[in-house]
């Protein structure tokens, strides 16, 4: 982790408002409230914006295959140094059904051996995004050879939800959830 502490502390459950109750209490009965969701709640008019676009990028509205979204989440992830992102997607991947060679793998690229030339494609994609914020002819041309304009959309979509997820997570300092292991 790159701060030992947070700098912003997850909301208890004895600060949460009434109107954060009705949306909080039932993630956490169900489990545990995750420090993302608990520190984000801090500012409780963003959070309730923020969630709703996060659920469309992780969730049933989202084109994106689960492991192809996942291959994108976990690169940039990786490019930001966030290890609670990392750490919390490495679970989701694998449910997805990323291997842990290719989870190990996306560390190192779309060039590293042994990947299938889309999930390259997906991977360059991310890290073209993170460094021109703009994908190349070249790869949007091997993108759409499989993806329809709503999936080419997504791609953008998911690679900067996940980018300011990192970058939240990073300067708040979120800590790794309990049994959630990092880099």
């Amino acid at each position: 982790m790159r701060l030992a502490n947070p700098r912003i502390a997850p909301l208890t459950e004895a600060e949460w408002t009434d109107e954060q109750r009705k949306v909080l209490q039932p993630a956490h009965q169900a489990a545990t409230t995750y420090n993302v969701v608990g520190t984000i709640a801090r500012h409780w008019d963003a959070s309730k914006k923020f969630t709703g676009w996060a659920m469309h990028v992780m969730g049933p509205t989202s084109t994106l295959p689960p492991r192809e979204r996942e291959l994108l989440i976990l690169r940039i992830g990786w490019l930001c140094q966030s290890e609670y992102e990392w750490g919390q997607h490495v679970l989701f991947g694998r449910r997805a059904g990323l291997t842990d060679a290719e989870i190990a793998r996306i560390k190192e690229g779309p060039d590293a051996a042994g990947w299938a030339p889309f999930d390259a494609t997906l991977l360059r994609a991310a890290d073209e995004l993170r460094k021109d914020a703009f994908i190349t002819d070249q790869t949007w041309a091997a993108l759409s050879q499989r993806y329809n304009t709503k999936q080419l959309m997504d791609v953008v979509f998911t690679v900067g939800q996940y980018n300011l997820v990192s970058m939240s997570l990073n300067c708040f300092g979120v800590q790794l959830d309990k049994g959630v292991k990092g880099f």
